[in-house]
């Protein structure tokens, strides 16, 4: 069984013993010290948190426990049910609420579940308050409310509704040039909240051929959650059978969106935000934000509309502090997350669905022909296995002298980029390894970077 504690949340497998993986007990320490973190920065004598989750098969378990974890801790609850992630988010602000717990694991398989926390403004946490949570649990320094104090509980069910006409207020989603587009769309929503979001949100766009594989919210993943090229092949194959003009897939909480084209192949997930990217700096001129392992497309597309590109840390409060700081007007990351500031600071794949589908029927391309429109990159993933006594840090202080002459970024391990791709090295804070990243025109040539460090690496060695 696993516990994985970090400054964005807590995530583990349901069940075993306590403290080794999310158990019940687990649980309730985590959401208790969030509570604690929640009542000492809000100075309020009321407090109140949103509860949203995924569909997965633990949810409604957990979410009882974090619902009354929270009602013993003074704090009301505003239970919204089964909710995407970013509707979640949305729905933080909309209540006025001073926090908010998701009970997802993402992508993760069915034994998985955890709890993303969330600010008063429906944001992921800083890392320093996520420290200062994971401290206040390791000294369990939190304290329950009296009798007369407990939180109360209400439920709300029109959130998807109030996120999905925010989506449609926003000027640069045209809903009667995607009516005009008659599209015919396939949906896979890996039997989660996405089977619920996505068909009620094309609808609202003026979509009505859709086509539903595994839009069943049951949390019985019929394949890896993941969406992934080799985890998408009954939607690739549906696409061409039904003749649909594209493919949407979202994962179990539908912050991520990847897109088949008409001809069953990949659009590419590190596609997603440069496609949706393009839209907007068509119409705005701005700068954009992604992290360092996402494709060195979004630079390009960015400096073609004389935009400012940024390149920030991996991990999603990164990207959105970059943004911040950088007035950006789109960013997110290569994974097909679409962070879009006019609507909210989170990734989300309703709002990049209705940007892109307005994107689509605005060129009248086909899918594949938008596609060919970007730049060609090819990114390929390796993993380095070291001996646990080796010192990760000295090794990557080696490769960037090594490396010098080349430009050097240094934010979140090391990024070498060179006049024909790059490479991005990051050590694991749990494991002796180093995960190496590498982009170029080709996948050999990527893979041909990519020796390139590894055997700098293995000299040192």
């Amino acid at each position: 069984m696993t516990l994985i504690k970090s400054i964005s949340g807590i995530r583990g497998t349901i069940g075993g013993k306590a403290g080794e993986g999310l158990s019940p007990l687990d649980t309730v320490k985590f959401v208790s010290a969030y509570g604690q973190w929640v009542k000492d920065r809000s100075n309020l004598k009321s407090v109140k948190v949103v509860v949203g989750r995924d569909a997965r098969i633990s949810g409604e378990m957990v979410s009882q426990i974090v619902v009354g974890t929270l009602m013993g801790m003074g704090i009301d609850v505003v239970n919204i049910g089964l909710a995407t992630t970013p509707t979640t988010e949305i729905a933080v602000p909309c209540e006025q609420a001073q926090g908010g717990i998701i009970l997802t694991a993402s992508h993760n398989p069915k034994q998985w579940n955890a709890l993303k926390l969330l600010n008063e403004k429906g944001e992921f946490l800083s890392s320093d308050d996520g420290v200062k949570i994971l401290d206040i649990a390791e000294k369990e320094n939190f304290e329950y409310a009296d009798v007369d104090d407990l939180g109360k509980v209400s439920e709300r069910n029109d959130y998807l509704d109030i996120h999905i006409k925010q989506i449609l207020d926003l000027s640069l989603v045209d809903v009667d040039v995607i009516k005009s587009a008659q599209f015919k769309i396939v949906v896979d929503a890996v039997n989660s909240v996405g089977g619920i979001a996505i068909p009620k949100l094309l609808k609202a766009l003026g979509v009505d051929n859709i086509v539903e594989l595994y839009c069943e919210p049951n949390g019985i993943f019929p394949h890896n959650p993941e969406p992934l090229a080799e985890h998408l092949t009954e939607i690739s194959k549906l696409v061409q059978e039904t003749t649909a003009d594209v493919g949407l897939v979202v994962d179990p909480d539908v912050d991520r969106l990847a897109i088949i084209n008409e001809n069953g192949s990949m659009f590419g997930e590190e596609y997603t935000l440069v496609a949706v990217a393009d839209y907007i700096l068509q119409n705005q001129k701005g700068n954009t934000v992604s992290n360092l392992s996402s494709s060195r497309a979004l630079r390009d597309v960015t400096l073609n509309y004389g935009g400012e590109y940024f390149a920030s840390a991996v991990g999603e409060v990164n990207v959105v502090e970059s943004m911040k700081t950088n007035n950006a007007i789109i960013g997110g990351e290569g994974n097909g997350g679409v962070i879009y500031p006019e609507l909210h600071y989170g990734r989300d794949a309703l709002v990049g669905i209705a940007l892109f589908l307005t994107h689509l029927a605005k060129t009248k391309n086909k899918c594949s022909d938008l596609r060919s429109r970007y730049p060609e990159y090819v990114i390929a993933k390796e993993k380095m296995q070291l001996n646990p006594e080796t010192d990760v840090d000295k090794i990557l202080d080696s490769v960037k002298l090594k490396f010098k002459d080349e430009e050097i970024i240094d934010i979140d391990g090391v990024k070498i980029e060179f006049e024909n791709g790059w490479v991005h090295l990051r050590k694991s804070n749990t494991e002796p390894i180093v995960r190496i990243y590498a982009e170029s025109r080709s996948l050999n040539g990527a893979k041909e970077l990519a020796d390139k460090v590894i055997n700098q690496i293995k000299s040192l060695l």
